[in-house]
């Protein structure tokens, strides 16, 4: 596994990347969970999308680190 990726002769964490990747991803998630009205079945939907956003990123970290 690389811990670094040149973009453009700058070098980048693996992490970084992965991190954009898991943003947007999450911007995905939460249209479709607004867009399907499930928030209202939430407590607490701030918390609840954060939360989400930590489990997705760990997810994609843990397969980083095993590929």
């Amino acid at each position: 596994m690389p811990r670094e990726i040149a973009i453009f002769d700058a070098l980048v964490p693996t992490l970084l990347i992965v991190f954009l990747g898991c943003v947007i991803l999450q911007f995905a998630v939460d249209w479709l969970l607004t867009r399907l009205r499930l928030y209202r079945y939430v407590w607490h939907p701030s918390l609840f999308r954060i939360a989400l956003f930590f489990c997705i990123f760990g997810g994609f970290g843990l397969l980083l680190h095993v590929a």
